[in-house]
């Protein structure tokens, strides 16, 4: 048992499929139905694929190259743009460093953090003005964005590659923000209005074989759910993902060609009053040939502004629901949120 989580495996996936074409053509009916499934898919299970979601399948490929070639150097390279604190969270994470179940041993991956890609010359133009402000950049209140990227020297292409990977992951982001505005019976830019920041996280993640026993309760993965607002998943054909349904049973999250995974986190979840889940999800151990092979996976990870006041829609409540949390920022929550997992 991980965190009293139950362990079987359901024996069918569960999680919806929703064709997106409609809001990359603007199609005004075609929308509403979308908005709808979503509402449904994030109510029911808190994950769903998107097909025609409009980020190119030569970018994702792209993006998967540069990754696997990143995690191929040594270690000593990769050390050397080691993360070094949750308040800029950019940089390498090496094997066992971080625990998303917070009861069991080190995760058994490795991962690199990015973000949206600024110069020396923003970052001291935006904290000037914070302080003709009288405000400082602190922890928990200062935008992500201020945070310059760690870059290794190699690969050649890997900076290019994941700094447009990042634009066209923010780019079609926004439509999804709009869709799942529209699902929560809000205006169409009220979520887009909270990221204008792009307080996003890029993350490449690398699942090595099982060379050696794990320890107990290890996994590649431990149960958790994600942070802000949603997240964009991109996967190979290992497997491995497991979502946790509204029965209890652990659906298996495989990779669908053509498909983008997307889940709701924590805030969206505090957003809608409980009424989309931020849903626990995990990686298993692999069996058979597959803990032979390479994992390879590409995370998304959108969070508002950091300064932005999380509490609950006015769509989400009513007599008989009253808001079941109190409102935060999303920068608190989501220092509070890494502090634990590190």
């Amino acid at each position: 048992m991980q965190s009293g989580l139950p362990m079987a495996i359901a024996p069918k996936i569960e999680i919806p499929l929703i064709d997106f074409s409609p809001f990359l053509i603007n199609d005004p009916v075609g929308k509403i139905q979308v908005a709808a499934d979503i509402y449904h898919a994030c109510r029911d299970v808190g994950f769903l694929y998107l097909v025609h979601h409009g980020i190119p399948e030569g970018a994702i490929a792209a993006a998967f190259a540069q990754s696997q070639q990143f995690f191929a150097l040594p270690l000593a390279e990769k050390q050397a743009i080691a993360w070094s604190s949750e308040v800029s969270n950019r940089g390498y994470i090496g094997l066992e460093r971080e625990r998303l179940d917070e009861t069991q041993p080190g995760d058994l991956k490795e991962a690199f953090n990015l973000g949206r890609e600024i110069d020396s010359a923003e970052t001291a133009t935006r904290a000037g003005f914070g302080n003709q402000l009288g405000t400082s950049i602190r922890p928990g209140i200062g935008e992500a964005a201020l945070v310059q990227n760690r870059w290794p020297a190699q690969p050649a292409h890997f900076r290019a590659t994941l700094i447009d990977f990042f634009d066209t992951c923010a780019t079609a982001v926004a439509s999804i923000f709009r869709a799942f505005a529209l699902a929560l019976d809000m205006p169409e830019e009220f979520i887009v209005a909270h990221h204008t920041a792009q307080n996003y996280t890029l993350r490449l993640l690398h699942y090595p074989p099982l060379t050696i026993s794990p320890k107990p309760g290890q996994t590649r993965a431990g149960a958790h759910s994600d942070y802000g607002t949603l997240t964009l998943l991109f996967q190979d054909d290992v497997g491995g993902l497991e979502v946790l349904s509204a029965q209890g049973d652990w659906i298996a999250a495989p990779a669908i060609p053509d498909a983008v995974l997307i889940n709701t986190g924590d805030l969206t979840e505090r957003w809608s009053n409980g009424v989309f889940r931020s849903t626990k999800h995990r990686v298993s151990l692999p069996q058979g040939e597959k803990a032979q092979r390479d994992r390879y996976s590409i995370a998304f990870f959108c969070e508002p502004n950091a300064d932005a006041l999380i509490g609950c829609l006015p769509t989400c409540q009513g007599p008989g629901h009253p808001p079941q949390y109190p409102p935060i920022t999303a920068g608190d929550y989501l220092l509070s949120r890494l502090q634990a997992t590190y």
